[in-house]
């Protein structure tokens, strides 16, 4: 298999789970309706997770853009391949979310709420102020890439450091998703609104596009930001 390949299937899996969790907490008629913040944060983890495990030999498991243009800005990856990492990222990103939205086909016609069917697709703040959201974004990318960095300097058993990074992730939403929902990842954010934008939704309404810039932006900041300083400390 390839590393685009790896990529593409990756970034997938982590959005059918993601996105998935969110499906099931905020559509009508789901049997997780209503399951709350803990079940998103830890089900988003896990969605890492699992294909980190899969393709992590294959790709090196980025998922990412903000990930990908770190690594290529430290040297740790060729700049040559990073449009086609984006482009399978993006791509899985959509066939992800298009997953979600089969998979959880009959609940959108039964959900009112316009918002919490984009929801399912691509993040929102819960106040919107453009500096603030951009601030919290950055702060979660850093902490995001200067954490995967920091980690793998540590030697640890086959397989803990990916779990570690789970737990990252985890306590990145937690702590700090509450503002925008943590995309820290453009492809995360992008590709789904773009599936929530050319789906035929029961009932959908926007794709927010002039929110859409801040999770794709930011993120590539934040992990730019995270990468400079790790340099800097190690």
């Amino acid at each position: 298999m390839s590393n685009i390949m790896g990529e593409f299937l990756g970034t997938m899996i982590l959005i059918l789970l993601g996105d998935g969790v969110v499906a099931g907490v905020l559509l009508k008629k789901s049997k997780g309706e209503n399951g709350g913040w803990i079940v998103v944060t830890t089900a988003w983890a896990l969605a890492v997770v699992i294909p980190a495990f899969i393709f992590g030999a294959v790709s090196g498991a980025h998922f990412n853009p903000a990930l990908t243009i770190a690594l290529a800005f430290l040297g740790k990856f060729s700049w040559s391949l990073v449009p086609q990492y984006i482009a399978a990222q993006m791509l899985g990103a959509i066939a992800g979310a298009t997953l979600v939205w089969l998979t959880y086909l009959p609940h959108w016609k039964e959900t009112e709420e316009k918002a919490a069917k984009l929801g399912v697709f691509c993040t929102a703040p819960a106040i919107r102020n453009t500096t603030a959201n951009i601030i919290t974004e950055v702060i979660g990318t850093f902490i995001l890439v200067f954490g995967i960095l920091g980690l793998g300097q540590v030697q640890m058993a086959p397989g803990v450091n990916v779990l570690a990074v789970g737990g990252l992730i985890f306590v990145i939403g937690l702590s700090l998703g509450g503002p925008t929902g943590y995309a820290i990842n453009p492809a995360r954010d992008l590709g789904p609104r773009i599936a929530h934008a050319i789906l035929p939704i029961a009932g959908k309404g926007d794709s927010d596009w002039g929110y859409s810039w801040i999770p794709v932006v930011a993120p590539i900041v934040g992990g730019l930001l995270g990468a400079i300083v790790f340099n800097l400390v190690f």
